[in-house]
């Protein structure tokens, strides 16, 4: 299949393009990763160098690649970190343009805005761009935990409140899929993702792994791989287990190798044919 990444990049690091672009090309798909930001690592190290790019800029890339006539072979959009809202407008106005070429393109929006450990750490008035303009308007949604929260104005402590918490988000999107649910009636030593339909839901488990600093750009990669799934199968149970088995896999060998950064290079195999598979159950 054939992905068009609108994301962040680092040159240091896994995060946005770079934890999305290379598990979707390791399973044998098409990546044509626009980056909106060029920084040398992600902020989680507190200090870093670069820059974001303009939307004239994102914008011409991405006119460019439509030029070449691609986006009518275009199966997926893949959106991410947002750091301004003049690359807001070019955010819709490319998946308008992917829509206009291929109707049966999906929109995989991760609505990126911070997490549990950090908080917000995006300019104001982003949040409202997700809530109001690009979740409507996408085919999926993938926020973590905290961005579930914060994007609906409520708190998330059971499986029943994420599930209501969830279909809220779906005013046009066909599916919501939590990339990280930690909530207080399940396991300590486990962390979940949900995916949630209007009429049904699915949950998958899998082991805490106990990271003194937990990696960074594992929901990206997740968001990337579930999309692929989806897509290629239409089978919500099956993209979701494949997705958790992958990136479990991945943060096992990462935290097995001392690391901070996800090993998706590394464990490249293990993320293809994960030696332990984790089945998502119908809720």
């Amino acid at each position: 299949m054939r992905f068009l990444s609108l994301q962040s990049h680092v040159a240091y690091g896994y995060v946005g393009n770079r934890a999305a672009a290379f598990p979707l090309q390791r399973l044998g798909h098409e990546v044509w990763a626009v980056n909106t930001v060029e920084f040398s690592n992600h902020t989680g190290y507190g200090a870093w160098r670069g820059r974001a790019a303009s939307a004239e800029q994102v914008a011409e890339i991405v006119q460019g690649v439509e030029a070449l006539g691609q986006f009518a072979r275009c199966d997926g959009l893949l959106t991410g970190y947002v750091g301004d809202a003049a690359l807001a407008d070019v955010v819709l106005d490319t998946a308008r343009r992917v829509r206009a070429a291929n109707p049966r393109a999906v929109w995989c929006c991760d609505p990126v805005l911070g997490d549990i450990d950090t908080g917000i750490y995006v300019k104001p008035g982003i949040d409202a761009f997700f809530r109001d303009r690009a979740i409507p308007a996408a085919d999926l949604v993938t926020p973590n935990h905290f961005e579930l929260e914060h994007l609906t104005g409520r708190t998330v402590s059971t499986m029943g409140e994420a599930l209501a918490a969830a279909r809220t988000l779906l005013k046009g999107p066909r599916l919501a899929l939590i990339t990280s649910l930690r909530r207080a009636d399940a396991s300590a030593d486990t962390i979940e993702m949900v995916a949630v339909t209007p009429d049904a839901a699915w949950r998958v488990a899998t082991p805490m792994i106990g990271f003194e600093i937990a990696p960074n750009g594992t929901g990206d990669a997740v968001a990337a791989l579930f999309t692929a799934h989806w897509i290629a199968g239409d089978d919500v149970a099956d993209a979701l287990g494949r997705a958790a088995s992958s990136i479990f896999a991945v943060l096992e060998a990462t935290e097995a190798m001392g690391e901070r950064e996800l090993q998706l290079v590394a464990a490249q195999d293990r993320l293809v044919a994960p030696p332990r598979l984790f089945a998502a159950e119908k809720l």
